[in-house]
C-alpha cells in the first residue's frame, strides 16, 4: 500500500478514553477523528477513507461500496460482527483486529461480578444504606444468601485466551473446572465436558464464545433449564448469546440463582430490553460493557490498533480476520 499521505478516519474515538495515548503512525497521513458516527453518516465518512478505525460502527455491505480507496479496516476490539466481513472479501479490503489485550482485566471483571453474586454483595449494601443493620437486633443479618466460590463447579463456555485465564483463577480458587465443547458435539476429546453436562453439573457458568450464527441465543429457554444446579449465568463476552427473554423467565421463576453482565443484545441498553425487568432484582447485576476497560488493558489497546494499521501499511498485515480478495 503506497503511503505516500494516506486518509486514516476514526469513527468513533469516544470509545476509549481521552486519556489513552495513541501513537503516531510513520508514514505520510491525515488523521480524521470522530467521537462518535451514526449509521447515516458512514457513508460519507468513508468515502474518500484508505484506512478506517473504528469500535463499534457498523460498516455494512452498503457503505463500503461507497468507499472506493479503502483497503484496510482497524477493529478497535477483538468481536468483527459489526463489519460485513464478506462485502469486504469481495471488494479486497482487509479487517484486522485487537486480540489478547484484555487477559487480566475480563476474566478479574468476571469475578468480580461471581463474588458480588455469590455474596450477594449489592443488596447487602442496599440494605445497610436503608438503615437495615441500624434496625438489626443481632451484630448481623442473613436476609440474602452467601456461598462461597471454593469447591463449586465453573463451566466455561469459549477456550480462548479470556476463558483459559478464567479457568486459570477459579483452579486457583479452588474451583472444578470444565470446559464446554461445542454445542451438538462430543467427539471433541477428554479436556471438554458436553455442553449439555456443563449445563446441568455447574454451579456458574461463563460466557467466553465470539457472537456468531452458530452461537446466537446459546443459551435460550431449553438450555435454562438443563441448569439443573440453579448457577449463576456470567456473560462478559458479546450480547445476543443468551436470549434475554429467557434470562428474565429463569431468573424469576428460580431455574438460575443469579446473573451477571456486561453486554446486551443493543447497546446501549434500551428502554424496551427485557432486561429492564430485572435491573433491581438482588441476584441480577449489569455493568455498562466495561469489563474491557481498565487503564492498562485500553492502552495495550490503542497500541496494537495503531501498530496493526502500521503493519498494513508497510506489508506485513497482522490479525487479519477474513479473506480479502486478490490478498
Amino acid at each position: 500500500m503506497s503511503s505516500s499521505c494516506l486518509r486514516v478516519v476514526f469513527l468513533d474515538k469516544a470509545t476509549i478514553p481521552p486519556t489513552t495515548n495513541l501513537k503516531e503512525l510513520p508514514f505520510g497521513h491525515t488523521l480524521e477523528l470522530h467521537d462518535s458516527t451514526k449509521p447515516d453518516q458512514v457513508g460519507e465518512r468513508i468515502r474518500n477513507a484508505d484506512v478506517v478505525i473504528t469500535n463499534k460502527v457498523k460498516l455494512g455491505g452498503d457503505a463500503l461500496a461507497q468507499a472506493k480507496n479503502l483497503k484496510l479496516i482497524a477493529i478497535a476490539a477483538t468481536g468483527s460482527d459489526n463489519v460485513d466481513l464478506s462485502a469486504c472479501n469481495e471488494r479486497g479490503i482487509t479487517v484486522c483486529n485487537i486480540r489478547n489485550y484484555a487477559v487480566n482485566t475480563v476474566p478479574e471483571h468476571t469475578f468480580a461480578l461471581i463474588f458480588a453474586l455469590r455474596r450477594s454483595l449489592a443488596p447487602y449494601r442496599t440494605a445497610v444504606q436503608a438503615g437495615r443493620w441500624r434496625e438489626s437486633d443481632q451484630f448481623c443479618f442473613f436476609d440474602y444468601p452467601i456461598s462461597d466460590v471454593a469447591g463449586s463447579t465453573l463451566g466455561v463456555i469459549g477456550d480462548g485466551a479470556l476463558g483459559r485465564a478464567t479457568a486459570e483463577i477459579g483452579k486457583a480458587l479452588g474451583m472444578k473446572v470444565l470446559f464446554s465443547a461445542f454445542k451438538g458435539r462430543d467427539d471433541m476429546g477428554v479436556l471438554y465436558t458436553p455442553f449439555e453436562r456443563v449445563l446441568a453439573e455447574s454451579d456458574i457458568i461463563t460466557l467466553h464464545c465470539p457472537l456468531v450464527d452458530e452461537t446466537r441465543n446459546l443459551i435460550d429457554d431449553a438450555e435454562f433449564v438443563q441448569m439443573k444446579r440453579r448457577p449463576l449465568l456470567i456473560n462478559t463476552a458479546r450480547g445476543g448469546l443468551v436470549n434475554e427473554g429467557a434470562l428474565v423467565r429463569a431468573l424469576q421463576d428460580g431455574l438460575i440463582s443469579g446473573a451477571g453482565f456486561d453486554v446486551v443484545t443493543e447497546e446501549p441498553l434500551s428502554s424496551d430490553n427485557p432486561l429492564n425487568e430485572i435491573l433491581n432484582h438482588p441476584g441480577f447485576i449489569l455493568t455498562p460493557h466495561v469489563a474491557w476497560a481498565s487503564k492498562e488493558a485500553i492502552q495495550s489497546l490503542a497500541d496494537q490498533l495503531m501498530d496493526n494499521v502500521t503493519a498494513y501499511v508497510q506489508g506485513s498485515p497482522r490479525n487479519v480476520v477474513n479473506a480479502p480478495a486478490g490478498n
